[in-house]
């Protein structure tokens, strides 16, 4: 793994699990975190899959929170503390959206965990993202609001199509 995309997983992951939190205690909201940080994993080992890819993230920035909270009604709040909300400028929207994704959308998950493996052997197994392609009742129950096509739509909707295309390297461009 890419150490410096640590930065990016951790607070997008973060993002994902504030914007759709878990309900059920402390162990569900353990789950849930599971599932957002493994999602927010794929996508962005996919989006950033060279180290010159991450380098760029490191000098660019990755975006923010801004345009997701907006999507999603949270951006009307005013943090008491600006500095305790400095995670946010490390959620990278696309990864967000990518992640949201592979979260509703076990067909994408699928072929998204296969294509880091093809990266190499230290790129990640399927076991390492079980929860994420193979989730069972608990993991269901705490990420409900996480794995719910309609309610995540919105997220997933801004860079589905990019996804698929990186999924689908083949398919013939069209003028």
């Amino acid at each position: 793994m890419h150490t410096d995309l640590s930065p990016v997983i951790a607070a997008t992951a973060q993002w994902l699990v504030r914007a759709y939190p878990a309900s059920g205690g402390a162990l569900a909201g353990a789950l849930c975190e599971v599932q957002a940080r493994q999602a927010v994993t794929v996508a962005a080992r996919l989006r950033y899959p060279t180290p010159m890819d991450v380098a760029l993230l490191g000098v660019a920035g990755p975006g923010g929170a801004a345009r997701l909270d907006w999507i999603t009604g949270a951006d009307g709040a005013t943090p008491a503390d600006p500095d305790a909300d400095a995670w946010r400028t490390w959620v990278d929207e696309v990864v967000a959206s990518w992640a949201a994704c592979l979260l509703t959308d076990p067909v994408l998950a699928g072929p998204a965990v296969a294509a880091l493996a093809e990266s190499g052997p230290s790129a990640g197994t399927p076991a390492e993202f079980r929860r994420l392609l193979a989730p069972d009742e608990a993991d269901r129950r705490a990420a409900a609001l996480l794995r719910h096509p309609d309610l995540v739509a919105p997220v997933a909707a801004l860079h589905h199509a990019q996804l698929v295309a990186r999924l689908d390297p083949g398919q013939a461009l069209v003028a």
